[in-house]
């Protein structure tokens, strides 16, 4: 195994174009896992589902944990299917704080799942599978729908945040139902912004590149998020329309002990002012962090210094009043 992975892995020539090419492989033995053809396969494959989920470019050994995993995924996958036709997932919403008038301007919309057995499910958890179990297209419209019609019944400066998955770009028809939410909803195209990674960028650039510009054309903001995270972030800016890059919090929560996190912060900064481009700092928790944040010139802030994700039914916008200079946040 660990040959066939140096020797796949060797680079060659493709018309002029260096390409190297990873692999994973998956083990199963017999006599000692079976002896079955059939069985060593799935046995097999099994093993190599797991050197994926654990990095790829790597080989495992089948073993008995590897199946219990594998038919708790399958319960979880039934049971994420019982939950859609149940309405068992909820949105919780996010504050997002507008530095330079001192108040909330957003909410980020982050589902969450009332598992009847389980309880509250973090993302995490599931939206992994329903990715790859091709779940995550109803799933994604029902936060759309939710989202944009919770939104309209907050104030009209308080714009609502969605997250984008690549599963939903794969299909043809993400703009119609964004479209669709907005038209059930009513709300407004200028309150509604998509939040994309670069995972998805990295599928199909032209295709989905025209499905952004679209959205943007509508008057939908479009967010890069986890920026800095990924290497080839800075050539994604110049290529698609975006409205505003969202630090990664793992910058933000360096940022005053790490002279390379700052170092960062401010270099997209100065990158973002150079394109016309607003910044948004995720994952701040303390006040410090937050006066770095302000003093670098960030746009807007998220964190729990400013709010945990909390249901719609509790949440408050009470502090999109302005925050005076010796206030502390909440």
């Amino acid at each position: 195994a660990t040959r066939l992975l140096e020797v796949v892995a060797r680079p060659f020539d493709l018309d002029g174009q260096i390409v190297t090419v990873g692999t994973s492989i998956g083990l199963a033995v017999a006599p000692e896992d079976g002896v079955d053809t059939g069985g060593l396969l799935k046995k097999a494959d099994l093993a190599l589902y797991r050197a994926k989920s654990e990095g790829r470019n790597s080989f495992k050994f089948f073993d008995v944990e590897m199946s219990k995993d594998s038919t708790a995924r399958l319960q979880l996958v039934n049971d994420m299917r019982v939950a859609l036709s149940r309405t068992e997932f909820e949105l919780h919403y996010q504050p997002v704080f507008n530095v330079k008038i001192r108040r909330t301007c957003g909410v980020e919309a982050l589902v969450r799942w009332r598992h009847p057995v389980v309880g509250l499910m973090a993302p995490d958890r599931f939206i992994w599978l329903a990715e790859e179990t091709g779940l995550m297209e109803p799933l994604g419209e029902w936060i759309l729908e939710k989202a944009c019609a919770d939104a309209t019944l907050w104030p009209e400066n308080i714009k609502v945040a969605v997250n984008l998955s690549a599963a939903q770009f794969r299909t043809d028809k993400l703009y119609d139902v964004i479209v669709s939410a907005l038209a059930k909803s009513g709300l407004a195209p200028e309150r509604l912004e998509l939040e994309i990674t670069e995972s998805v960028l990295l599928l199909n650039k032209e295709n989905y590149g025209d499905t952004i510009r679209r959205l943007k054309d509508l008057g939908i903001s479009i967010f890069l998020d986890d920026f800095g995270t990924a290497y080839s972030s800075l050539s994604y800016l110049t290529m698609y329309p975006f409205d505003k890059i969202k630090i990664d919090k793992s910058f933000t929560q360096g940022l005053s002990n790490r002279a390379d996190c700052a170092a960062v912060v401010a270099s997209v900064l100065t990158l973002a002012r150079g394109l016309d481009i607003a910044v948004t700092a995720e994952g701040v928790e303390t006040r410090e962090q937050f006066e770095l944040l302000r003093a670098a010139g960030v746009d807007e802030v998220q964190g729990y210094l400013f709010g945990r994700p909390t249901p719609v039914g509790e949440l408050s916008f009470l502090a999109s009043e302005p925050m005076r200079e010796n206030d502390e946040a909440a």
